[in-house]
C-alpha cells in the first residue's frame, strides 16, 4: 500500500512505482532487509559522486595555467573540457546498462580505479594531446561510475524516510559539486599548480576504493541478457553527436555546417535509437522507464533546471574576476554560499519534507526560488557589492537547487526494477549532462549577442574603453540571467503539471 499525503496524494515509496500500477510497470519483488552497512555505503557513494561532479568545473579555473604550461592554442584549449563532456555524456547509457549486466558494485570499482588512473595521467601530461586523451578517459570511466553510484544508492535505501535522507546527501553533492569545483580549482591553482586540479581526484578515488569492498552490496535482479550492440551504437553515437554539436556552437556559430551536421545527425541517430529500442529483444534502454509520467516529468524538470542553472557558474566567474577584479581563490570562495544553500535545501528541508510532501511541490518551489535568484543577478551593475547584491542571489539559487535536485533524484529512480536500476540512473545523468551542455552554449550565445548589440549602440569610435566593455559584458550577463529565470519558471510549471501520481484505482 502507498502512504497518503495531505490532500489525498499517494507517496511513492521505493521500490513501488511512483505512479501506481499500470500495464507498463513490473510488479516489484518484496522489499529486502535493510543493509546494516548502508550509511557507510552512502559515504563511499558520496565520495565518488563528489569526484565526478567536481571534475566538471575544477579544471575550468586551472585552464589558463594549463594552456600556458603546455603551449595550447586558443582554438584547442576547449578540448580540455569538450573531451570530458563528449565521453561522459555520450557513454552514460552504455555505462548504465553495463552496470546492470555485470554488476553495479563491480562497475563502480572499475569506474573509480579507471577515473583515478586517468586523472593521474592528465596531471602528468607533457603535451596537449596527452591531456586531451586523459580527459576523454576520465569521461569514459565517469560514464561507468556515475550510473553505478546512483543505482547502488537507489537499491540500498528502500525505507522512505532513510531514502529521503540518503538522496538529500546525494542531491546536495550533485547540485553543489560544481560550485565546490570552482573553490577547489581556485585554491589548487593559486597555491600549488594546475596539475593538482587533476591529481586531487586520486586520493578521493583511493578512499572510496578502500571502502567499496567492505560497505557496498549489490542487490539481486541483474538482467540475464546480452548487450544491445545496435542500440549502443545508435544511442551513444547520437549523444556524442549532440554534445559535439553543442560544444562547437559557441566558437563557430549555430549556422556553421560543423555545428548543424552533428546536431542533425544526433537527432536522426536518437530517433533511430528509440525505434530500435521498441523492437529489440534486450534493449539498451527499456522504453517503459521513460513512459512513466512521473519519471518523465522528473527528467524534464532536471533537464530544464540544468539548462537554466549552468549559466550562473560561467557568467558569475567572469563577472567576479574580470569586472570586480577578484583573484582565483576569492572567486572560488565567493561560491561558498550557493554550496551552503544547496546542502541546507537538500538535506535539512527537502529530505525532511519529502516523506510527507508531494515531490512536485518541492520541485516547483525550488525552481521559483532559483528563478528569483536569477532575477536578482540580472540587476547587477559594474559597481555592485558582493554582500548586498551577489550574496542574496546565491543563497536563493542554492536553496532552490537543493529543494529541486533532491526530490528529482529520489522520484526519478523510485519504482525501477532492480535489473534496470543502472540504465535508469544513466538516463537521469544523461539528461543532466545534456542540459548542462545545451544550457552553457545557449546562454553564452545569448549573452554574447546582447553584449555585441550593446557595444554597437553605445560605441561611436573604432574602439571601446575598458569601462564600456565592462558595462557591455554585464548587460549581456543580465539578459542571459533573465532568460535563465524564464527557463527555471518553465521547469517549475513542468514539475507542477507532470509529477502527479495517478489515482489509485482501488
Amino acid at each position: 500500500m502507498s502512504k497518503k499525503r495531505p490532500g489525498g496524494e499517494s507517496l511513492p515509496s521505493a521500490p513501488s512505482t511512483a505512479t501506481g500500477p499500470s500495464p507498463d510497470h513490473e510488479v516489484p519483488a518484496a522489499t529486502p532487509a535493510p543493509d546494516p552497512k548502508r550509511w557507510w555505503a552512502l559515504a563511499v557513494i558520496a565520495l565518488a559522486q563528489l569526484m565526478v561532479i567536481l571534475d566538471g568545473t575544477v579544471v575550468n579555473i586551472a585552464l589558463p595555467s594549463a594552456q600556458r604550461a603546455l603551449g595550447m592554442s586558443d582554438a584547442d584549449r576547449q578540448w580540455v573540457i569538450t573531451a570530458y563532456t563528449l565521453a561522459f555524456g555520450g557513454l552514460l547509457l552504455l555505462g548504465g546498462r553495463i552496470a546492470d549486466l555485470v554488476g553495479r558494485k563491480r562497475t563502480f570499482v572499475i569506474g573509480l580505479a579507471g577515473f583515478a588512473a586517468a586523472s593521474a595521467l592528465g596531471g602528468a601530461a607533457t603535451g596537449p594531446g596527452m591531456l586531451f586523451g586523459a580527459r576523454a578517459l576520465q569521461g569514459a570511466f565517469a560514464a561507468v561510475l556515475a550510473p553505478s553510484a546512483l543505482s547502488l544508492l537507489a537499491t540500498t535505501f528502500t525505507d522512505p524516510k532513510e531514502r529521503a535522507r540518503a538522496f538529500g546527501v546525494y542531491g546536495a553533492l550533485a547540485g553543489g559539486g560544481s560550485a565546490v569545483g570552482l573553490i577547489v580549482g581556485g585554491l589548487l591553482t593559486e597555491y600549488l599548480n594546475w596539475r593538482w586540479s587533476l591529481y586531487v581526484n586520486v586520493p578521493i578515488a583511493l578512499a572510496a576504493l578502500l571502502g567499496a569492498p567492505a560497505f557496498l552490496r549489490d542487490r539481486s535482479g541483474r538482467r540475464s541478457g546480452h548487450l544491445d550492440v545496435p542500440g549502443a551504437l545508435l544511442g551513444c553515437g547520437g549523444l556524442v553527436a549532440l554534445v559535439y554539436g553543442f560544444s562547437e556552437a559557441e566558437p563557430r556559430g549555430w549556422s556553421s555546417p560543423s555545428v548543424l551536421t552533428p546536431l542533425v545527425a544526433g537527432v536522426v541517430l536518437l530517433a533511430a535509437f528509440v525505434w530500435w529500442q521498441s523492437r529489440a529483444a534486450s534493449p539498451l534502454l527499456p522504453l517503459r522507464i521513460v513512459r512513466d509520467r512521473v519519471r518523465a516529468g522528473s527528467l524534464a524538470t532536471m533537464g530544464l533546471a540544468t539548462i537554466g542553472m549552468f549559466g550562473v557558474f560561467l557568467f558569475l566567474t567572469y563577472y567576479l574576476q574580470v569586472v570586480l577584479g577578484y583573484p582565483p581563490v576569492r572567486t572560488g570562495l565567493a561560491f561558498v554560499p550557493i554550496s551552503a544553500g544547496i546542502v541546507i535545501g537538500a538535506t535539512q528541508i527537502a529530505a525532511r519534507l519529502l516523506p510527507r510532501t508531494a515531490p512536485r511541490t518541492l520541485m516547483s518551489s525550488g525552481m521559483v526560488l532559483a528563478a528569483a535568484g536569477m532575477v536578482l543577478l540580472s540587476s547587477l551593475t559594474v559597481h555592485a557589492q558582493y554582500v548586498t547584491h551577489v550574496l542574496p542571489a546565491l543563497l536563493l539559487l542554492g536553496l532552490g537547487m537543493g529543494l529541486t535536485f533532491m526530490p528529482v533524484y529520489a522520484t526519478a529512480t523510485a519504482g525501477v526494477p532492480a535489473q534496470d536500476a543502472g540504465v535508469a540512473s544513466a538516463v537521469l545523468n544523461t539528461v543532466q549532462q545534456m542540459g548542462a551542455s545545451l544550457g552553457t552554449v545557449l546562454l553564452n550565445t545569448i549573452a554574447t549577442g546582447a553584449t555585441g548589440r550593446y557595444l554597437h549602440s553605445h560605441v561611436r569610435g573604432p574602439d571601446a574603453d575598458g569601462a564600456t566593455l565592462d558595462q557591455a559584458m554585464v548587460h549581456g550577463f543580465s539578459v542571459a540571467y533573465r532568460c535563465s529565470a524564464g527557463v527555471l519558471l518553465l521547469a517549475a510549471l513542468v514539475a507542477g503539471l507532470t509529477v502527479r501520481p495517478s489515482k489509485d484505482p482501488s
